[in-house]
């Protein structure tokens, strides 16, 4: 028996002029090939957990278009995002019709396992790690059910090292890990957060084993860690960080802003090779942060901006701000008012994105009853660059307009090698 194990990568904006920033702008390609070259760590999860008489193999596929169907293949396992779900379901029907069974799971499957089930043999819903053994084993015996869902969130404890051997190491300029799952914050728009189940931590020892692998296979890795909240638990967190000091590694993750409360926590952060963090800020505006979370943890963190930037940024660990553009206070004035907040910040990198009504949302459920959703199936403009939904207080080529002219103003060359710049002497200044 053989399992194909098939990830797409690289998202495509379809907004033409959005698209052609990562042309033209320095800080905006930099990031978006790091996200391109990121791994399918699910994948490569689910290769460790299968069954050792069972032949496994990883194929990237970044364009379905120049993809060949493999009929060595018994069965295919997909898993992708809301932005590539159309590709996907090609993908599938095209193995489908060689006679291959097809398993697919991920947020979006998770969010629409009906809509995506005449495209595949069975949907994997949730965490695919309890149900895999037996989906294989089903499939042996030609009894494959139509959906598997675990009865309880998975155990981190029991996660087993990903097959990072799979990856064409010339591919791949960051490996993915996973130290925690899910996030405690319940925002609006977020979902990966709710979808992925209950906030839950990897021991800190599992951990260390995940790294101490990939540098079996890259001498010098830099980490990106899969999570959406990595120091929600500040004791844990600590802890983790003491014991990444000795592996000599250079990593990212996300993180909420309460990073900046906890000094002993701020110290750790450079030595255990942390480089940058990126972190939620969302917006400039107080009144598009009340509501945007049930306890409006996010509302009470804004008048600690600036200061937690800067005390995150002493330690030599850069900020990277995201925010959200078109939120229901926004109008016209937020463009500007966004980047005057980066420039008297001196946030040394900044993300901006496109308000998202992901499936499964609450916001999605929101701006449908309000009748906002440009077309209720829009999944392949899900990237959080293109636009899916009608402003509150702008119309949508104003929100365009001046997506693209803040753009242009915080990933411009001049303004990209300014951060480097400061980033350079807040790192001088630690020597």
């Amino acid at each position: 028996m053989k399992i194909g194990l098939l990830a797409l990568s690289g998202v495509q904006v379809r907004t033409e002029r959005i698209a052609k920033l990562g042309v033209t702008l320095p800080g905006f390609v930099n990031r978006g090939k790091i996200i391109a070259s990121l791994p399918s760590l699910a994948l490569l999860i689910i290769a460790a957990l299968t069954p050792e008489d069972v032949e496994v193999e990883y194929v990237e596929v970044p364009d379905i278009n120049q993809h060949d169907v493999n009929p060595d293949f018994d069965l295919v396992a997909i898993s992708t995002y809301s932005a590539q779900i159309f590709e996907a379901y090609e993908l599938a029907d095209r193995n489908r019709a060689k006679g291959i069974k097809v398993v697919m799971g991920g947020p979006h499957v998770t969010s629409l396992p009906d809509e995506s089930k005449p495209h595949v043999d069975a949907v994997v819903i949730g965490d695919a790690e309890p149900v895999w053994g037996e989906l294989i084993n089903d499939f042996k015996e030609g009894k494959l059910k139509p959906y598997y869902k675990a009865a309880k969130a998975y155990d981190l404890s029991q996660s087993p090292v990903p097959r990072y051997e799979f990856l064409d190491k010339s591919k791949h300029n960051r490996i993915t890990v996973q130290t925690a799952r899910g996030c405690p914050h319940d925002c609006e728009f977020c979902a990966a957060s709710k979808i992925l189940g209950p906030y839950r931590k990897k021991p800190v020892e599992l951990i260390v084993r995940d790294i101490k692998a990939i540098k079996k296979l890259w001498r010098n890795p830099f980490i990106e860690f899969a999570d959406d909240n990595t120091f929600v638990d500040k004791e844990w967190s600590k802890k983790l960080l003491s014991a990444l000091i000795p592996l000599n590694i250079r990593w990212f993750t996300e993180t909420d802003i309460s990073v900046a409360q906890d000094e002993e926590l701020l110290r750790l952060l450079r030595p255990s090779g942390c480089r940058q963090l990126l972190i939620g800020l969302e917006s400039v505006l107080r009144g598009n942060l009340k509501g945007m979370e049930r306890n409006d943890w996010k509302l009470k963190q804004y008048d600690f901006y600036l200061s937690a930037i800067e005390k995150i940024q002493s330690y030599g660990v850069s900020v990277n701000g995201c925010f959200i553009l078109g939120l229901d206070s926004d109008d016209p004035s937020i463009f500007e008012k966004t980047r005057d907040f980066i420039e008297k910040s001196q946030l040394l990198e900044a993300q901006i994105t496109i308000l998202t009504p992901f499936p499964g949302t609450r916001l999605y459920q929101r701006l449908k009853r309000e009748g906002r959703l440009l077309k209720e199936i829009f999944w392949d403009r899900c990237t959080l660059f293109d636009i899916n939904f009608v402003p509150k207080n702008m119309t949508v080529e104003q929100l365009e307009d001046g997506g693209v002219w803040l753009g242009s103003q915080i990933y411009s060359e001049e303004a990209y090698k300014g951060r480097i710049r400061r980033y350079k002497q807040i790192i001088k200044n630690l020597i």
